[in-house]
């Protein structure tokens, strides 16, 4: 199935000169969603991840689904000040402004391997802080996998050394 076709281009949103790709029309058809979670989590099994997180808000639209279909834990990546206990964090600079993710400490342990899930691959900046909140839990990086990657924005030179999976590239 051409998965690309379930993505909608809107032009100059959320700014000028920016092409948004709109992922809705892609959740509302049972079988390409369904599509995306199946190839999703047969990488994090090829990658025997131990645990998967993603970012708020688009990434739990998949990193939960992949989770679930994996049986594996799903840890979620939250924007600064809306997790409650102790937390760890990282700070980066997103496609429009600066930010941080935060994680609960400690629910990451050394030996996992976590794949870390995404709805797109944009300026590498929030994959980028996830690999940093990985780190600080000594965790390992089993990889990356995102529902879009847009490749003429070249971010994944800097994150070649981790395996990388995407499913529908512009």
């Amino acid at each position: 199935m051409d998965l690309k076709k379930f993505i909608v281009d809107i032009p100059n949103f959320p700014e000028p000169g920016v092409i948004f790709r709109d992922i809705t029309p892609l959740l509302n058809n049972a079988l390409a969603f369904k599509i995306v979670i199946k190839q999703l989590a047969a990488y994090a099994v090829a990658q025997k991840a131990t645990v998967i997180i993603a970012p708020e808000a688009r990434g739990f639209l998949f990193g939960p689904a992949v989770s679930f279909a994996t049986n594996l834990r799903f840890i979620p990546v939250r924007k600064a000040g809306k997790l409650s206990r102790t937390v760890i964090d990282a700070k980066y600079n997103y496609e429009y402004s600066a930010n941080q993710l935060e994680i609960h400490a400690g629910d990451l342990q050394p030996n996992d391997r976590v794949l870390i899930v995404d709805d797109v691959l944009a300026s590498g900046g929030t994959a980028r802080a996830m690999c940093q909140l990985v780190k600080q839990e000594q965790a390992t990086i089993a990889g990356l996998a995102f529902v879009i990657d847009l490749t003429y924005l070249n971010c994944k030179k800097d994150l070649y050394s981790y395996p990388i999976k995407t499913l529908i590239e512009y």
